[in-house]
């Protein structure tokens, strides 16, 4: 019965480890105009801060939702807007990741999500400052991120377009309520953003 399914399990991948190079490029052309859902399973924020001066230390969130309203003919009208499930923030650590999400922090539980919307977007070839506001443990601050164009392409699974875009920025912790621990560990946190979207 193994033999069987690792037999399909080849089959099945057969037509993805044919193809040479990757499916996606950089070509903004190939996005057409529409609103696309967030890909929840490749969208991540990265979040990095200097930890007592000896380290820098990360942790991550992945999306729970979200869209983006995109005509490339008119790149300044693009809306986007993600939600984060900061109840599932993870670290190398477990016992820290429950820390973080505990009250001293981002108290998860009464808070299991943060969300960015966009309110302008300033495009200049392959990248743009996306302007929005953010919003964590109920306190909502504005945010200037740097984004860049990854690629877009058919997605050799579901045969339909995909595209996505990296940006990085940097927040107050003490400007959400999260500044335990300041100035030990760094009021300043660094951004990076991995969004993907997807065609239905």
């Amino acid at each position: 019965m193994r033999l069987v399914l690792a037999a399909a399990a080849m089959l099945i991948a057969a037509p993805l480890l044919a193809q040479t190079g990757t499916p996606g490029t950089p070509n903004k052309a190939l996005v057409t105009a529409g609103t696309y859902p967030v890909d929840p399973n490749h969208t991540q924020v990265t979040w990095q801060v200097n930890h007592m001066g000896f380290s820098m230390l990360q942790g991550q969130f992945g999306a729970s939702g979200g869209s983006i309203t995109i005509d490339p003919a008119k790149p300044n009208d693009t809306k986007v807007e993600v939600t984060f499930a900061v109840d599932q923030l993870s670290t190398t650590s477990p016992r820290f990741a429950e820390h973080l999400k505990s009250k001293d922090f981002f108290d998860a539980a009464a808070n299991p999500t943060a969300r960015f919307v966009s309110t302008s977007v300033r495009a200049t070839g392959d990248r743009a400052v996306i302007t929005g506001n953010l919003t964590i443990k109920g306190v909502t601050r504005p945010v200037t991120l740097q984004a860049s164009f990854v690629g877009a392409g058919a997605n050799p699974m579901s045969k339909k377009l995909n595209f996505g875009f990296r940006a990085t920025g940097s927040i107050s912790r003490n400007d959400f309520g999260l500044g335990m621990a300041v100035p030990v560990v760094s009021d300043k946190v660094d951004l990076t953003i991995n969004a993907a979207f997807a065609a239905q």
